[in-house]
């Protein structure tokens, strides 16, 4: 089942903070109401943000009540940075938003074709996201074994992208070659991705998974019951992955514990123009660290720091899984950027 989908000028895509308890599915008219969803987290997961982000255009042209091609560009730019104030960190938003802006002031033809061709490569970008995820799927797989269990964290699965997933999509992959894993999801805090998503994907899919508290992947390593680790990513850049918050702690663990550390992200994510220094970390509302839900957690007052994610260098990264195959830090470091 898809994520997110185009269907008569409405984007139709399921509200991620409804679940695993209500199954909602949101129906978003304007480029205004794709930012809403975007930077309130309904939508989430870099390869789905950048397709709805490439949705709110072609939302913004379906509707458009522009006469000519000049005035629909320009309101495409007004929606884009709209889009662009949603999600400072993760580059697969700005990627879509740039392409589509491409599209249109490259294509030929009339106003209304202008207005197709942006529809059209909005859907291409769509396809193109669960034909990368298949294909990242197939060369991950060939680094899983028979009877691994995955340490994953956050979700990277198919509620993350258009369908089946980044890493849980390498999983996915190993299991229809009849490969017996099992999977070790860390809870996520503090939105909880990994305890009220990738637990729910899993548990869906019939996929053994278990749920573990941030504080305990120490100790299921020290245990030997992890083989791999396998994570997504928001944005590679040329010396490091950006993820969510946590990640990076997990990567040094995995170290110490000479346990390979995966990272599964389509070429989207890479941002080799930049390195490490060069990139904004979001900050989040204090408020996420301090309640759940409605209940407070925290004493009234209370200085918080919430990162949304953070920095991981590549030297605790054993291989990147991407659509083209297995990318090892020599690899990326020959890939010229663009």
């Amino acid at each position: 089942m898809r994520t997110i989908e185009w269907r008569n000028g409405t984007v139709i895509t399921i509200n991620q903070l409804e679940l695993p308890n209500k199954t909602e599915f949101l129906e978003l008219r304007s480029c205004e109401e794709v930012a809403e969803a975007i930077k309130t987290m309904k939508i989430r997961g870099a390869p789905v943000i950048g397709v709805a982000a490439a949705y709110g255009l072609a939302l913004t042209a379906h509707h458009s009540k522009t006469k000519n091609r000049e005035e629909l560009i320009a309101e495409l730019e007004r929606a884009a940075e709209i889009l662009k104030a949603t999600r400072p960190t993760g580059v697969n938003l700005f990627w879509a938003i740039e392409r589509i802006l491409r599209k249109a002031r490259n294509s030929s033809g009339t106003h209304e074709e202008l207005k197709h061709a942006i529809i059209e490569e909005a859907n291409k970008i769509a396809d193109e996201d669960v034909e990368a995820n298949k294909l990242m799927g197939k060369h991950g797989a060939a680094l899983i074994k028979d009877g691994d269990t995955i340490l994953t964290h956050c979700n990277a699965g198919a509620l993350a992208t258009v369908d089946y997933g980044t890493a849980l999509g390498v999983i996915r992959a190993a299991i229809e070659q009849g490969k017996r894993i099992r999977v070790i999801a860390t809870e996520t805090r503090p939105k909880l991705q990994g305890a009220r998503l990738t637990a729910y994907e899993l548990k869906r899919d019939g996929i053994p998974v278990t749920l573990i508290a941030d504080t305990m992947v120490g100790y299921v390593m020290y245990r030997r019951m992890v083989d791999k680790v396998i994570v997504g990513a928001d944005r590679i850049v040329r010396d490091a992955v950006i993820n969510k918050i946590g990640t990076y702690q997990i990567a040094v663990l995995a170290k110490c514990h000479n346990i390979p550390f995966y990272v599964a992200a389509p070429k989207s994510t890479f941002d080799l123009n930049q390195t490490s220094r060069d990139i904004i970390i979001e900050e989040r509302s204090p408020e996420e660290v301090t309640r759940i839900g409605h209940e407070r957690l925290a004493p009234e007052g209370i200085e918080v720091l919430n990162p949304a994610f953070d920095v991981t260098p590549l030297d605790y990264v054993s291989a990147i899984i991407c659509e083209d195959g297995i990318l090892y830090k020599e690899d990326l470091a020959k890939i010229k950027p663009t």
